[in-house]
C-alpha cells in the first residue's frame, strides 16, 4: 500500500480466487462466467485472455486447491516427522 491506495490484486488472480470461492459454495455448475467476471470486477473478455474455458479455469481451480492441500500436509508432515497420527490430531 503506498499513499493510502490499496494495491489491487492481478486480474488473473481475482478471477482465480473468486472462481474458486463461487465454486465451493454454489457448485461447478451452478457458476458461469458472467457471475464470475462480474464478482472479479472483470470483464469476459480479460477471463479468457487468462483462461481458454470455463473447463481451464476449473481445470486451474482444482490444481491451486491441490497445491494448498499439499502445503499443509507438508507443514504436518514438518511439524511431526514420522509420526502420521500426530499428524492427522493436528
Amino acid at each position: 500500500m503506498a499513499d493510502g491506495v490499496v494495491e489491487r490484486s492481478r486480474p488473473r488472480d481475482r478471477i482465480l480466487e473468486t472462481a474458486q470461492d463461487m465454486f465451493h459454495k454454489h457448485g461447478i455448475k451452478g457458476v458461469g462466467v458472467d457471475a464470475i467476471t462480474e464478482a472479479a470486477g472483470t470483464n469476459k473478455m480479460t477471463l479468457y485472455r487468462h483462461f481458454e474455458s470455463k473447463d481451464d479455469l476449473i481445470i486451474e481451480c482444482l490444481r491451486a486447491t491441490a497445491a494448498k492441500a499439499s502445503r499443509i500436509w507438508d507443514e504436518f508432515e514438518a511439524r511431526h516427522p514420522g509420526d502420521k497420527l500426530a499428524q492427522l490430531h493436528d
